[in-house]
């Protein structure tokens, strides 16, 4: 059933927003968010414009605005939502990650999307990963830890990360480079987030590459080595057991030769000779330039 055709009990509203029942019955006697029509005889039941005021009330708070002053604007809602003007409230980058963990512990999936897409677009995806997504991702790992709940946000969170990277990914239209690069996890790397920040921040740079994903064997970045001629090839390796050297020193050798880079905390930096160890996100994409004559 479409929303517009339901009228919702206050359980049902609670439930969709995140918040508890006896919290939308205090918005309702405090501030006058609640239920704008009413049948004697009949319990209070939300219709679409009531629950818009009310989830507009619950984003409000989870970027950091009173309530007092969320309740007034949220009374003005009419429909459209203005992420523009909620993240106005955010006065440092904690304040961004701090809203983003609210919304993603209540599952709300299309404020955690416009936040990012707006971080990307503000800042550029290299800021946005380093000082929100990075962090966001931290704590939600460290709840899951401590508590052993929380594994939904995170696969969440992580999807929701993947499809907005990917967007920027397809942006590439006039690649800067005549072959593309190879980002590749090795070994049996499941964790290729990190590869997709890389591959949109070199989209950014207009600079494309070839994203072979987790769990790649050395010979599929062998093969295609040999028949794409990269500038640059990137191996990411998260966990100790995947950041083998024999991941970069099997690796055929071809003229013109690649630049070849290793990245992420799986990697013994002793034993990277002969290789670039790409110490964060920032230093990936400088040394990827390099290989391309940037």
């Amino acid at each position: 059933m479409e929303l517009n055709a339901e009228l919702l009990t206050v359980a049902a509203v609670a439930r969709r927003i995140g918040v508890a029942p006896a919290t939308l019955r205090t918005w309702d006697r405090r501030y006058g968010l609640g239920p704008s029509s009413h049948e004697a005889g009949e319990h209070r039941r939300y219709c679409a414009a009531d629950v818009a005021k009310v989830t507009m009330m619950r984003r409000l708070i989870s970027a950091g605005v009173a309530p007092k002053d969320a309740a007034e604007r949220a009374r003005l809602h009419d429909g459209t939502v203005d992420m523009a003007a909620i993240t106005q409230t955010f006065e440092v980058r904690a304040d961004v990650v701090d809203s983003l963990l609210r919304a993603a512990n209540i599952l709300d999936k299309s404020f955690v999307e416009e936040i990012l897409r707006q971080e990307i677009k503000k800042y550029g995806v290299v800021a946005a990963w380093t000082e929100v997504i990075v962090p966001l991702l931290f704590l939600v790992g460290e709840e899951w830890a401590l508590t052993g709940e929380g594994i939904e946000v995170e696969h969440m969170l992580s999807e929701i990360i993947k499809r907005i990277l990917r967007e920027t990914t397809d942006g590439v239209k006039t690649p800067v480079n005549t072959q593309p690069i190879l980002l590749a996890a090795v070994g049996e790397e499941l964790h290729s987030l990190a590869l997709h920040a890389l591959a949109a921040a070199l989209a950014e740079k207009n600079i494309e590459s070839f994203f072979l994903g987790a769990r790649t064997p050395v010979e599929a970045v062998s093969a295609m080595m040999k028949r794409a001629a990269p500038p640059a090839v990137f191996l990411w390796a998260q966990l100790r057991e995947n950041g083998d050297s024999q991941y970069f020193q099997g690796l055929p050798a071809i003229r013109p030769a690649p630049r070849v880079i290793v990245g992420g905390p799986g990697w013994d930096r002793a034993s990277c000779d002969g290789v670039v160890y790409a110490q964060d996100l920032t230093h990936a994409c400088q040394e990827i330039e390099r290989a391309v004559g940037l």
